[in-house]
């Protein structure tokens, strides 16, 4: 009943002869949770009933199944069937993600099932849900892919490496979530030829994304009519009530959260470089930190912007493609990320001008979090495979809203334990007139609403690899100098130069001094940036306030840790703020 057709733009494309057209229409056949009594199908059996009745008009229904096509029928679908879709001057598709312009944390739900429901970290950011509610909820699913007039298949993988490849089936009802997916996932085609697979492709993961449908407020653990759900031991995520893209993207990350220390390899929430000579360099970091925007270094080899395995063998990308931040993007000040978006890519909730089709990229009326999505090898020193040997520097990013800590500083192996559980980093409310305060955020593992496992896991992993394999480890500081109230975002060209220092080995044995409230070293020169912006203290034109904003700071830090103090060791339980010892070197002329 379900029809396969070609994409509109056949001449554009080239079919994967692997079609999942059986296995699909099967999926979307649904399931049966009880059979019909005995005692009622005979009584039945030669009825009325059976000869008029014994259809189902969901299955009457002459669907369309697009499955794999390629990047050109896919934008021509878009701009066929969503109305707010539109190519922007550059090529790339621009589209709306409906209500939600990001993801729904309170409404993620990961079911409670023998395989794995004993590992699972529960609490705030792996809230519990039934079985029977999460098959309510993946019915509800299929019956919506089951109206609609098309639906997209999209068959990929999760993971560069072969030995820890996940693959991947994307079933959903929109031609720029197809997109979307064939620009994240590690297509077939992208592989090297003695890793592509031949025969059926039988996905290890299914993803059901009904995002324009909501969920049941009366099942039972829904508290909205969104929700984002994980079957560990089905392998499926079921999405209802939320269209931003981004939730697929995210729950392959929290798949593999999962997976990959079952498998013993560490998996991590960040993007990865190298240089000529194959030096790695990984940079952990929450949104808006910079680790998108300082992995693409057109001097480097870019392995990947977000998602990382640190294996046996070294580190392998997750993804096939990018997904970056769009706020403020310029050829100027991110010319690699800029010269991406081009016919392929997905411009998420940006404004245009539709005469000119041009993009403002500051203009942020419907969302702060525009967005990008494009193939890795957009970028054009992109490696493939993206694979990498082990890590030489390890930088841990944070923007800094306080403007209390240094720019840069060089970790011990406690320190780094510490700070990557702690996860700091702070939002700034600067949108809001009058509001100038910080906010700090904390994150463990610069990704806890992606982890499955307690942070602790993570963490002891981490440790294991820094140790065996001596990376050096640092805390870049990409946010304020100066305060939240009368300071700036510290100017990226220094960021980068701080960069380049670590990657020519010029940090590794500079000379340091401490600052007092965090316990942090801090060289005191670096080429390329001026000395007084390497001391925070500099910065501020009262040293009073500079003190009263690092304890509080410093306080909001040992709060947050208290919920580890348990779990590690007391060597790393140390490195959290403790009280001042010594006074910072001031500016000179400051206001004391």
């Amino acid at each position: 009943h379900l029809e396969f057709r070609l994409p509109r733009v056949q001449e554009a494309c080239t079919l994967p002869s692997r079609m999942p057209l059986t296995s699909v229409q099967s999926l979307l056949a649904g399931s049966t949770p009880s059979k019909v009594d005995p005692v009622v199908e005979a009584f039945n059996k030669n009825s009325r009933s059976a000869k008029f009745s014994a259809k189902e008009d969901i299955n009457e229904k002459q669907q369309e199944i697009v499955v794999n096509a390629c990047s050109a029928a896919l934008v021509q679908e878009a701009l066929n069937t969503m109305p707010d879709s539109y190519l922007a001057d550059s090529g790339a598709l621009v589209v709306r993600s409906g209500a939600k312009t990001g993801r729904s944390p309170k409404d993620k739900r990961v079911v409670a099932e023998p395989g794995s429901e004993d590992n699972v970290w529960w609490g705030r950011v792996n809230i519990k849900m039934t079985e029977p509610a999460f098959m309510i909820n993946r019915e509800r699913a299929i019956d919506y892919l089951n109206t609609r007039k098309s639906v997209y298949v999209i068959d990929g993988y999760a993971g560069w490496d072969p030995a820890y490849r996940v693959r991947v089936r994307v079933v959903c009802a929109l031609a720029y979530h197809a997109l979307f997916m064939r620009n994240m996932l590690v297509m077939p085609e992208e592989l090297p030829e003695d890793e592509r697979e031949e025969g059926d492709f039988v996905p290890d993961f299914t993803i059901l994304n009904a995002g324009g449908f909501p969920a049941n407020r009366y099942v039972e653990g829904m508290t909205s009519s969104c929700s984002v759900d994980l079957h560990l031991g089905r392998m499926e995520m079921v999405i209802l009530g939320t269209q931003y893209a981004g939730e697929m993207k995210k729950g392959i990350l929290t798949l593999v959260m999962y997976t990959m220390p079952l498998a013993k390899q560490l998996p991590l929430h960040s993007s990865a470089n190298e240089d000529a000579d194959g030096n790695v360099t990984l940079f952990f970091g929450l949104s808006g930190t910079g680790k998108t925007t300082l992995s693409a270094d057109p001097r480097r080899n870019l392995i990947g912007d977000d998602e990382h395995v640190w294996t046996d063998r070294g580190v392998f990308n997750v993804e096939g493609g990018c997904y970056a931040k769009c706020v403020g993007l310029s050829a100027e000040k991110e010319p690699e990320i800029f010269g991406a978006v081009r016919f392929g890519s997905v411009l998420e909730n940006v404004i245009m001008d539709l005469d000119a089709r041009s993009v403002d990229y500051d203009d942020i009326s419907v969302t702060e979090n525009t967005r990008c999505a494009y193939p890795l090898s957009y970028i054009p020193n992109a490696k493939s495979p993206a694979v990498g040997g082990h890590p030489k520097n390890v930088v841990l990013l944070t923007c800094d809203g306080y403007g209390v800590l240094p720019p840069i500083s060089k970790l011990t192996p406690d320190q780094v334990i510490y700070h990557f559980i702690a996860g700091y980093t702070s939002k700034m409310a600067g949108t809001e007139e009058g509001i100038t305060k910080p906010v700090a955020a904390f994150s463990a593992c610069y990704g806890e609403p992606f982890l499955v496992w307690h942070p602790i896991k993570y963490g002891t992993m981490l440790a294991e690899r820094l140790k065996q394999h001596g990376a050096n480890a640092w805390l870049l500081n990409t946010g304020w100098v100066g305060g939240a109230a009368k300071g700036r975002r510290c100017p990226l060209q220094y960021t980068r130069a701080i960069v380049d220092a670590i990657h020519a080995g010029e940090l590794a044995n500079a000379h340091c001094d401490t600052e007092p409230f965090f316990g942090l070293k801090y060289p005191t020169k670096v080429k390329g940036v001026p000395d007084s912006l390497l001391n925070p203290a500099a910065s501020w034109e009262s040293q009073a306030d500079f003190e009263a904003t690092s304890k509080e700071l410093a306080a909001l830090f040992n709060k947050n840790f208290e919920q580890y103090l348990g779990d590690v060791p007391e060597a790393v339980a140390q490195q959290g703020p403790g009280q001042t010892k010594m006074a910072y070197p001031a500016a000179a002329g400051s206001n004391n």
